[in-house]
């Protein structure tokens, strides 16, 4: 294993490895503090599945990728092992972390990125449950469809927990909410790579965070079964490349990048669609991986180095540099935080991957305020 590759995994495993552990024993109601604004009891009936599904989201990718490193591939097998506990503790009304899914409109979102996980890595998160497991896990999903989501990105929360009810072969998944969902964020396509979070600009990390992700794994998993589903992927896929050349060029020369919009309390989970192109190849051809690998290197070590973003028993707290409790809005509490894992998707790749093997460059920023020449982006239709 690289000294890079090293760095990354032990970062993502420092952040993940108290949730898993936690819930693998039944403790993380008892263990993981609720940070937020307001009553933290408020919080209760949400922010494990949050942390849960956000955690699995993020190591998804690592977990499906068996590793020729001896070492690197004992810890897949110990956290596979992890997840697949808390997969069958999550849905067990006999357990004290049992989740909520049927009340509620938090758990929407997070049983979608709890479904969005298990779809990256259905080898490890799927097949190996016993079948009991499977079942209580699609009753849950199910439980969400008493709750209309927002008329946004939320869209697709609904969608991708169709998708995994699609994948489980279930004769009651709904092709009616994941063509809503389809539909509406072409309606609201605004140009250049960018979506609106529903009719209107917001200018913000959402397109990161969910959307463009979401777009491309729902069609991963469904975009063959209408034939105006498998059209749209041709303009998803480009659209999303192209927004991460985008987000390649928001990271400074020193590895910081704008704080700009809500949900900045997910930290480098900014880069999420970044991290997704690069595992899955969508890179433009300007934008080599090695390039991506030093700008997010960079991000991470800016990131991971400020004072405070974990307590003293390794759980994180609410901000971007630091602990900043103020960055935290009234829908965010510590179990939120954990989206920040989605800037680890590369881990998904193989040690032998151009991503890890090809040597350190300078990233778009970098390369500009050095004054090197260097040619300007255009837009896309």
């Amino acid at each position: 294993m690289n000294n890079i590759r090293q760095f990354w995994l032990e970062c993502m495993l420092k952040i993940a490895t108290p949730v898993l552990e936690a819930l693998s024993q039944d403790a993380l109601r008892v263990r993981m503090p609720v940070e937020c604004q307001g009553n933290p009891d408020e919080k209760k009936n949400c922010t494990y599945l949050e942390a849960f599904g956000r955690t699995l989201v993020g190591m998804a990718p690592w977990l499906a990728c068996p590793s020729s490193d001896e070492t690197e591939e004992k810890l897949r097998l110990h956290y596979a092992a992890l997840a697949r506990q808390g997969l069958a503790i999550c849905c067990d009304e006999t357990k004290n972390d049992c989740m909520t899914f049927a009340s509620g409109m938090q758990p929407i979102v997070d049983a979608a990125f709890l479904a969005e996980g298990i779809l990256r890595a259905p080898q490890e998160l799927w097949e190996p449950l016993e079948t009991s497991v499977k079942s209580r896990l699609l009753d849950a999903m199910r439980s969400t469809r008493t709750r209309k989501p927002y008329k946004n990105n939320w869209l697709l929360f609904s969608a991708i927990i169709e998708c995994l009810l699609h994948h489980a072969k279930a004769k009651d998944w709904d092709p009616m909410r994941i063509d809503y969902a389809l539909t509406k964020h072409t309606d609201w396509y605004l140009g250049d790579g960018w979506y609106g979070d529903g009719p209107r600009f917001n200018f913000n990390y959402y397109n990161s965070f969910v959307i463009q992700p979401m777009l491309i794994d729902v069609l991963a998993e469904v975009g063959d079964e209408y034939k105006e589903w498998g059209a749209l992927k041709g303009d998803v896929t480009t659209r999303a490349s192209h927004f991460a050349s985008f987000l390649e060029q928001l990271i400074s020369p020193e590895g910081t990048y704008p704080a700009i919009g809500r949900s900045l309390a997910y930290r480098f989970g900014a880069f999420h669609a970044l991290a997704q192109a690069a595992l899955l190849g969508l890179l433009p051809p300007e934008l080599p991986p090695a390039q991506v690998r030093s700008a997010l290197t960079a991000v991470i070590q800016r990131t991971m180095s400020a004072k405070g973003m974990f307590d003293n028993d390794g759980w994180l707290r609410i901000g971007v540099c630091g602990h900043q409790p103020r960055m935290g809005e009234t829908y965010i509490s510590t179990g939120s935080l954990y989206l920040c894992t989605t800037v680890f998707l590369p881990l998904g790749l193989p040690a032998e991957a151009p991503f890890w093997k090809e040597p350190d460059c300078p990233w778009t920023q970098k390369r500009i305020w050095a004054g090197e020449d260097t040619a300007c982006q255009h837009a896309i239709s």
